[in-house]
């Protein structure tokens, strides 16, 4: 049976690590987030960082910026998928301390640890990542800012909960644990909260990411998102999802709010302004990259869009 979410969330291509051990003691209350640094010996350099804390035993607090405190038990996973600095507690009302200025690298060689509070009611964290390679993806935009997954009843939930806790003991007690189950465990932790979201969301809620509950809309959206330079037609994706051209544009376009071909026109274009943002890759080039036959017809679709061309959009923001 095709899982076209999990399709779509596969494609990211994510990578998981595990690096820090912690543990804290009532009163206790810390700022923190993930940096480039945590995630060297896995990845040398990720484009976007999803933090997350797996809680192993007690109850805490989590929270970004002025946002409502979500709390947190022994079991859960609590998920960041835009990476916010954000703040672990004991309780409210407490003054945060830089959790980094409390991480002690492991004597040993194994697993860095933080050991803080005030030596009441104990809370211990897995703290690790998942990183991609891509510089815009329009589901891990469309997210929360906090997901939570309880692991003990979520569909791969033995699976999850077996590989969670192996690898941070591996890793607490060797400092390595198998790239093999941090990658799939990655995955299913990223597909498993994701697709929980999804479930949440109402009839008017969610828009294309809504849409993956339906195999053939579903299908459509993980063949743009995987392969955005593909040269696709409504006809072409019809025929991949097994719908008629017509049937198909009805569909797509009421589940997720916009005809097909506009949906990947704004996928490309989406794409393509991070990548004149954060690469330096010349204009031609990036608009084959993006499924445009010439460098003409992508300046034109993206002033469109975005009320300059490409060049000059890159201009101001390097002056900026």
């Amino acid at each position: 049976m095709v899982d076209p979410l999990g399709e779509a969330l596969r494609s990211i291509r994510l990578t998981g690590g595990i690096f820090l051990d912690s543990q804290f003691t009532a009163p206790w209350c810390v700022y923190t987030k993930v940096c480039g640094e945590d995630c060297k010996p896995f990845l040398a350099a990720p484009k976007q960082i999803i933090a997350y804390h797996f809680v192993v035993a007690g109850t805490l607090l989590i929270s970004v910026e002025d946002d409502a405190a979500i709390e947190a038990h022994g079991g859960e996973i609590v998920l960041l998928p835009r990476n916010d600095a954000h703040t672990l507690a004991s309780g409210p009302g407490l003054e945060p301390k830089n959790a980094r200025e409390l991480i002690q690298p492991s004597v040993d060689g194994g697993l860095a640890q933080v050991r803080h509070g005030g030596g009441g009611e104990v809370v211990h964290l897995v703290c690790g990542f998942l990183a991609h390679d891509q510089l815009y993806n329009p589901l891990i935009a469309a997210l929360p800012r906090i997901l939570k997954i309880d692991i003990r009843k979520g569909t791969s939930r033995d699976w999850i909960e077996a590989s969670v806790r192996f690898a941070a003991s591996e890793l607490i007690t060797a400092g390595r644990a198998s790239s093999s189950v941090l990658l799939r465990l990655s995955e299913l932790l990223f597909i498993e909260a994701v697709r929980n979201y999804s479930q949440t969301l109402g009839d008017q809620e969610g828009g294309w990411l809504k849409g993956f509950a339906d195999p053939h809309v579903g299908r459509a959206l993980a063949l743009i998102h995987s392969r955005v330079g593909n040269p696709w037609s409504v006809e072409s994706l019809a025929r991949e999802v097994g719908l008629s051209r017509s049937a198909f544009i009805d569909r797509f376009s009421t589940l997720v709010g916009m005809p097909p071909i506009r949906y990947l026109t704004m996928w490309r274009l989406q794409t393509a302004k991070l990548n004149l943002f954060e690469t330096n890759m010349a204009i031609g080039q990036l608009a084959s990259s993006v499924g445009y036959e010439s460098e003409e017809a992508f300046s034109r679709a993206f002033k469109r869009e975005f009320g300059l061309s490409p060049a000059r959009w890159r201009e101001q923001q390097a002056l900026n």
